[in-house]
């Protein structure tokens, strides 16, 4: 043990710095996949006819295909065309595609689960379709889903470890870095463990209290 901890010691820079990488990675994909699944899940209700065959689709897509085939496929494959993109775009942009379908499929089992009286009641009242979901679908079904968002979150933390297979230094690369170093699998993975953890336990007292905070009337926080 103590051979692993000086060993530790030594790689903690780089340890903390791919630790960095992936709460950063982790911030985007999270952010970006958020935004596009809220834009995917209005016109999967709003749009016309075709944009939600489109939207449908490319849920149907990206849900129904590995994450690590499209990031292997910009990363290795675009090179071939003559395109060079770098490990954390390949990586956000990946991770972007693949949540956001995952996102929009938690906004829409929330929103079957509304009164549709409410939206009859202000279209009768002279909404636009696009006022009726800012003001009225939206907010109910965000609040609906925060356990399913904060699951996809989690998610987003752990699969970020896929991404060194990418070249993406985050910090399961510099946890396998060390593991390669002194052959300490058990004690590396271990750690590495307890402090996926101890993020995964932030990140859902953080969603625990923003659920207090945006307690909606007739609804149980």
């Amino acid at each position: 043990m103590s051979s692993f901890i000086h060993d530790l010691i030594v790689f903690l820079p780089q340890i903390l710095t791919g630790l960095k990488n992936t709460v950063i990675l982790m911030g985007i994909i999270s952010v970006t996949g958020f935004l596009g699944g809220i834009a995917l899940f209005y016109l999967t209700v709003n749009g016309g006819k075709i944009c939600r065959k489109a939207a449908e689709g490319y849920i149907s897509f990206f849900v129904g295909t590995p994450l690590l085939v499209h990031l292997f496929l910009m990363y290795y494959g675009l090179p071939q065309l003559g395109i060079h993109i770098s490990p954390l775009m390949v990586s956000a942009i990946g991770f972007t595609l693949n949540v956001s379908a995952y996102n929009s499929r938690y906004l829409m089992t929330a929103y079957n689960g509304l009164d549709r009286t409410e939206f009859e009641a202000a279209s009768a009242q002279g909404f636009t379709p696009s006022e009726i979901f800012r003001s009225i679908t939206l907010p109910q079904v965000l609040y609906l889903s925060v356990p399913s968002l904060t699951n996809q979150i989690i998610m987003n933390l752990k699969e970020t470890s896929v991404a060194f297979l990418i070249q993406y230094q985050d910090f399961f690369a510099q946890v396998q870095e060390l593991a390669s170093t002194n052959f300490e699998f058990f004690k590396a993975y271990t750690m590495a463990g307890l402090v996926y953890l101890l993020l995964v336990s932030v990140i859902v007292a953080a969603a625990r209290r923003l659920e207090k905070r945006i307690a909606l009337p007739g609804f149980q926080a």
